[in-house]
Order: structure tokens, then C-alpha cells, then sequence
């Protein structure tokens, strides 16, 4: 999801992170309140600012995760993900997306589109 999205959908990142949790994640990072913010990434060529939707540890490994909704602006969102799926294989690290119902096309053609089809995503 990004950045604009953020502010419409934090009811559905709420139950993400209540998801994540009953999973046996720890040490939770979302831009919600009540949450410390996850670390964000600059992209030195267009100055954007790339921040993972959730952060969280299980079992000694450093997960990523990013919410897969409908948007207009997919080439962005493309960008992210490519980006966060390269920096988890970088550090050992996993990269996961969430969706809901509804947005399931569009997160299967999104992932197919950047060849990360291989992905499979977490649907609550």
C-alpha cells in the first residue's frame, strides 16, 4: 500500500497486524498508532521515500510485510515491492504480501507483472 492509502485503509492494517500477531509475531513496527514506525528507505534517484506497510520478527528472522489493495498508481507500488523483495534476499530476510478479498486478481496480476509470481500471498 502506499503512503496516500494509508490514512483510508488502517482498519484493514489493523487486522493485519492482529493476524500477524495470533501467528506468533513479535515486535510489530506499522505506521499506526501505538506502533513504533518502521525504518524507511530513500530511493537516491527520485528522492521517494519507501517504507514496508509492517515489520515484525518470528523465530529469529526479520519479516516484511506490504498490503496488497486495489490502486492507481501500480507502478509505484510495483517499485516497492521489487524493492523490498530485493532487500530481503540482500539480508536474509523474508518479504511477504497481504490482501483481502476482492483485491486477489489484482495482487496475483501485480506479482505476475514483476515476475514475483513465485509469491505467495497471505489472505485474510
Amino acid at each position: 500500500m502506499i503512503k496516500e492509502e494509508k490514512k483510508e485503509n488502517e482498519a484493514f492494517l489493523e487486522k493485519s497486524i492482529r493476524h500477524l500477531e495470533a501467528r506468533g509475531f513479535e515486535d510489530i513496527k506499522a505506521d499506526l498508532k501505538g506502533y513504533e514506525s518502521p525504518k524507511s528507505f530513500i530511493k537516491k534517484s527520485t528522492g521517494v521515500a519507501i517504507t514496508p506497510d509492517i515489520v515484525a520478527r518470528k523465530d529469529g528472522s526479520k519479516y516484511f510485510f506490504d498490503i496488497s489493495l486495489k490502486s492507481e498508481k501500480s507502478k509505484l507500488l510495483k517499485s516497492k515491492w521489487l524493492f523490498l523483495d530485493t532487500l530481503s534476499r540482500l539480508k536474509a530476510n523474508k518479504f511477504r504480501i497481504i490482501t483481502t478479498r476482492g483485491h486477489y486478481k489484482f495482487t496475483d496480476n501485480m506479482l505476475a507483472d514483476i515476475n514475483l509470481g513465485n509469491k505467495t500471498p497471505i489472505r485474510i
